[in-house]
């Protein structure tokens, strides 16, 4: 379960980059009821998408030639550098080198042995998202991985990831869940599943977020709406709830998922 009491290896912030922040402002507003509060003109146009006055996730534009539009995980660090090199230990790579965002704290950005990008936050005044786990934030991650094991041993190696497992239905794969060093499975946030199980994916391994919705149907039916995709439409799953996975207008990839007990209210 995801909460705001961070700790090393929990995902602590969450950014958007897109190359019209303006368009995704109005998206995801109308989807989660977000707002946009700048962080500044020396941010260079980045900001926080907040609900209620509280930051659920970052966002800023990023022209095509820097990157694809996407949804950026960050875990907490308690050292950047030495985060840096564990990365560069367990075969990843260091695409960002650790630097400091003023007094907030410290980030980089990597991406692991299997290419898919993940950066990390090393808290100063900034400690992290100010909300998760709650309607409109983040509520679970999962790491689509073109090597299940691997991809685990890796983060394991950087972060120090507990794991649990639970087969699938039909037997075809496990789903691992991690949790962080000195916690127990309760503290799980993510899922790690192989990407072969993703039959929506066309462009290799990547790590989803999930944000929690009061009705899963209706938040599908306005993305579609207002130009998203619906990458996968909603289904049941016993015990968790209703999810859907979807894209933004410029192909973004995030989920959604209505949690089980408020499902008969749809």
């Amino acid at each position: 379960m995801l909460t705001t009491g961070f700790v090393t290896g929990s995902p602590n912030w969450l950014d958007l980059g897109t190359p019209d922040i303006e368009a995704a402002k109005t998206f995801y507003g109308r989807l989660f009821g977000w707002t946009f509060a700048s962080a500044g003109p020396e941010a260079g146009g980045y900001g926080m998408f907040q609900l209620g006055g509280k930051t659920a996730a970052g966002g800023m534009m990023v022209p095509p030639e820097q990157g694809p539009p996407a949804w950026n995980v960050y875990f907490q660090s308690p050292d950047a550098d030495a985060t840096a090199e564990a990365v560069r230990q367990g075969g990843g790579t260091v695409a960002a080198e650790p630097m400091d965002v003023f007094d907030l704290g410290r980030m980089a950005v990597f991406a692991d042995p299997g290419g898919v990008p993940f950066s990390i936050w090393q808290p100063g005044k900034n400690k992290g998202l100010d909300l998760v786990d709650s309607v409109g934030s983040l509520c679970w991650l999962e790491l689509y991985a073109k090597d299940q094991d691997a991809s685990l041993a890796f983060y394991q190696g950087v972060f120090g990831w507990g794991s649990s497992t639970m087969p699938f239905p039909d037997g075809s794969a496990s789903y691992v869940m991690p949790y962080p060093a000195g916690t127990d499975p309760d503290a799980m946030f993510a899922g790690i599943v192989p990407l072969a199980t993703d039959p929506t994916e066309v462009d290799g391994a990547y790590w989803l977020p999930y944000f929690q919705v009061e009705n899963c149907d209706a938040t599908v039916g306005q993305a579609h709406q207002s130009g998203g995709t619906v990458r996968m439409a909603p289904v049941d799953m016993e015990g968790v709830g209703r999810f859907a996975k979807l894209s933004d207008p410029f192909g973004a990839k995030f989920a959604v998922m209505q949690p089980e007990q408020s499902t008969s209210s749809a």
